[in-house]
């Protein structure tokens, strides 16, 4: 049973930071076989997940109504099939109880730079998508998976998406893709490299997912994303628990 709660101080005058989204297809993904977040050897859709947001309020203003893509950050999971209010949030205060911390800020600089180097817009502008854009966009999901998943390595050539490196529930490997690039996009990173401007939105009961602020409004922020992102609004601390399971099955195609 999935435990989650929002840690955030009271305040009247603080408005909610929500968006409202249903999930609507996905962009380009592939299938891969992994092992983490209490499975074992199950299938998962790896890739862009396609969200139809309605309405928002606070930051949740940021992106405009209409398709936005994002990915997955909790395996145990489903993308929501109705409508839904999710909580808006930076990726550096998300807790997870599989590795037993906080991202923090290295992890979510991490992020922000895979996103920066190599997450392809052609991967969610619709229609029908390549073989290599569906296993580009599959591989990027797993990196984003280690990432979250596997307990910090001292150095990111410890990074590795065919081995699970943590005991216990935490931890996370891939097969049924192309693990020598997940592998080189990981190792490249330094954490002091360009980054994109990242948040996260986040639900009890659904999947939780990594979606970039779009370029008009990191304008209008005078810049803020980068190392911090937009460390100029209040941050929260964002939880989950062990979850039943319930991954997304490929047969959910678009």
């Amino acid at each position: 049973m999935l435990v989650f709660a929002v840690l955030v101080s009271a305040a009247p005058s603080l408005r909610a930071d929500t968006v409202d989204v249903v999930h609507d297809g996905y962009g380009a993904y592939d299938s891969i076989t992994f092992w983490g977040a209490g499975y074992a050897g199950d299938v998962v859709a790896a890739g862009v997940y396609m969200l139809h947001k309605t309405s928002s309020t606070g930051i949740g203003d940021t992106w405009s109504n209409g398709l936005i893509p994002g990915f997955c950050i909790e395996l145990p999971e489903p993308p929501p099939g109705s409508t839904v209010t999710y909580n808006v949030g930076m990726p550096d205060d998300v807790y997870n109880s599989y590795t037993g911390e906080i991202l923090g800020t290295d992890k979510g600089n991490y992020l922000r730079e895979l996103w920066a180097k190599h997450y392809d817009p052609a991967w969610a502008s619709g229609g029908s998508y390549t073989e290599q854009q569906n296993s580009m966009a599959a591989i990027f999901a797993a990196a984003v998976w280690e990432i979250i998943y596997e307990k910090l390595p001292d150095t990111p050539a410890g990074w590795d998406v065919t081995v699970d490196g943590t005991p216990g529930y935490g931890g996370f490997r891939a097969t049924n893709l192309d693990v020598e690039t997940a592998n080189k996009w990981l190792h490249e990173l330094t954490g002091g490299g360009a980054k994109a401007d990242l948040l996260v939105i986040t639900r009890n009961g659904n999947q939780n997912f990594l979606i970039e602020v779009p370029e008009p409004a990191t304008l209008i922020l005078l810049g803020l994303g980068g190392t911090v992102g937009l460390l100029g609004r209040r941050r929260r601390t964002i939880r989950w628990e062990q979850s039943c399971p319930d991954a997304t099955r490929p047969e959910e195609r678009r």
